[in-house]
């Protein structure tokens, strides 16, 4: 009977994946507790790797993976692996952006609703005993344009979302073509800047675009507009936002994701961030959430389920 292949688990991994890939004919180590050190020492005795965001792989990370075939991250960002580096050396590297598509799209329908119908500041008006209505008057999102940034998995289901609102909806990615159709109209980044009233941002974070929303970017748009990140708080630079914010650029503003997030995005002092980011606290247009948006109750079973049909159409039964 041959040998199972061993896969070594970096984080916390839904019993779904441990299930399924245990029925494939792997060998599952739990090691999410083991310090850095001893995981580079024993590395090297496996097949598969599953990890979140726990550590950073790297190249002198890697080298010491002599034996190892895939890395599995659960979700969706890959800035803390050096995906050329391992696929140079034949590793597969999979994510699963398809997994926490539906509840990024949802959490981000959810920030768009909840400024244009200014839900945060209403609602702490009331609780603070004042009932302001006239300065709270909504905007409809079925008189809008919506400008979705980056078409892939997630973009493209916000759109799928938001085709029942009867909003127009325009899309632009740098990466794709011949992607408009019944969901978005594929437009230039032009367009967006001249007719969006809506922006909302679903694209990965790497070098090429680090502070793509930067100054000359927010000083592009032709009207005021409301602003939503869910994807990487690093793509977005805050003080060039708060600055468009104080020049009345920005109806709104929610953000998932900061750019004083730490790699493992589990944890912000908010106290000690920087004053553009108590700007942002303080000023009552502007929501905020912890990097929820891709934290549902349902998401890492979805995640696991996406990993374990790629490892299996990768490698299939060990």
């Amino acid at each position: 009977m041959p040998h199972p292949r061993k896969v070594i688990l970096i984080d916390k991994a839904h019993p779904y994946l441990i299930e399924h890939l245990t029925q494939l004919g792997y060998e599952c180590h739990d090691h999410q507790q083991t310090p850095l050190d001893e995981v580079e020492s024993i590395v090297g005795e496996y097949f598969g790797m599953v990890i979140r965001s726990r550590f950073s792989l790297g190249p002198a990370f890697l080298d010491k993976c002599t034996q190892l075939q895939f890395i599995a991250r659960m979700g969706i960002g890959l800035e803390h692996i050096d995906v050329d580096y391992a696929e140079d050396k034949g590793i597969r590297v999979f994510n699963s952006p398809e997994g926490s598509r539906d509840t990024v799209a949802e959490h981000t329908l959810g920030l768009m609703l909840g400024l244009m119908h200014f839900l945060f500041r209403a609602g702490m008006q009331v609780r603070e005993g004042q009932w302001v209505r006239e300065a709270n008057k909504s905007y409809e999102l079925r008189h809008r344009t919506v400008g979705i940034i980056g078409f892939g998995n997630i973009g493209s289901t916000v759109a799928q979302r938001l085709s029942s609102f009867g909003c127009r909806i325009i899309a632009y990615d740098k990466f794709k073509a011949n992607y408009g159709g019944m969901l978005a109209e594929e437009v230039s980044l032009e367009t967006i800047f001249r007719e969006a009233d809506v922006v909302t941002l679903h694209i990965p974070y790497a070098d090429y675009n680090h502070h793509f929303v930067n100054q000359a970017f927010l000083d592009s748009f032709h009207k005021p507009i409301f602003l939503i990140n869910t994807s990487r708080g690093l793509v977005l630079d805050t003080q060039a936002l708060v600055n468009a914010h104080r020049a009345g650029k920005l109806l709104g503003v929610a953000l998932d994701v900061v750019e004083y997030e730490e790699q493992s995005f589990s944890t912000l002092d908010i106290g000690s961030m920087p004053e553009p980011f108590q700007y942002l606290r303080r000023a009552d247009n502007v929501i905020l959430t912890p990097h929820t948006a891709g934290m549902s109750h349902e998401v890492m079973g979805s995640h696991a389920r996406v990993l374990v049909e790629k490892v299996e159409q990768a490698f299939g039964n060990s």
